[in-house]
């Protein structure tokens, strides 16, 4: 299992960014997917969720009415459109599996993660 995330950079306060990644490895189309992001020195912590056939999506109070979360499962890669970024919002997003329950944002540890993108947004 293979997740490559793409997208990030430094960006300023207000200004907006869209992050992608790539599954492979695995069935993409069978799977509930997150993004996820660990800002320095806290817990990586879920913020986006999409069901298998992308028809539900769930987002972290943080972050909810600025992003947006959709997936191709055509092409293997999901996608997380961020505006109005601010500067807590910088850390580095991954994405994955492990999502037990969209509507309660729950999900397990899981034991393959990408590389992740780094996301700054200066204030």
């Amino acid at each position: 299992v293979q997740f490559v995330e793409s997208g990030g950079g430094l960006v300023q306060a207000g200004t907006s960014l869209r992050l992608s990644c790539v599954a492979s490895g695995m069935t993409f189309s069978r799977n509930a997917m997150g993004w996820y992001r660990q800002a320095l020195g806290r817990q990586r912590e879920l913020v986006a969720a999409i069901s298998s056939d992308g028809s539900t999506t769930n987002y972290a109070q943080s972050v909810k009415g600025r992003f947006t979360i959709s997936r191709d499962n055509e092409k293997n890669t999901m996608y997380l459109e961020m505006n109005s970024l601010r500067p807590e919002d910088t850390a580095v997003y991954y994405c994955n599996t492990g999502i037990l329950r969209i509507a309660t944002l729950t999900w397990v540890q899981n034991r393959y993660w990408g590389r992740g993108t780094h996301v700054t947004v200066s204030s």
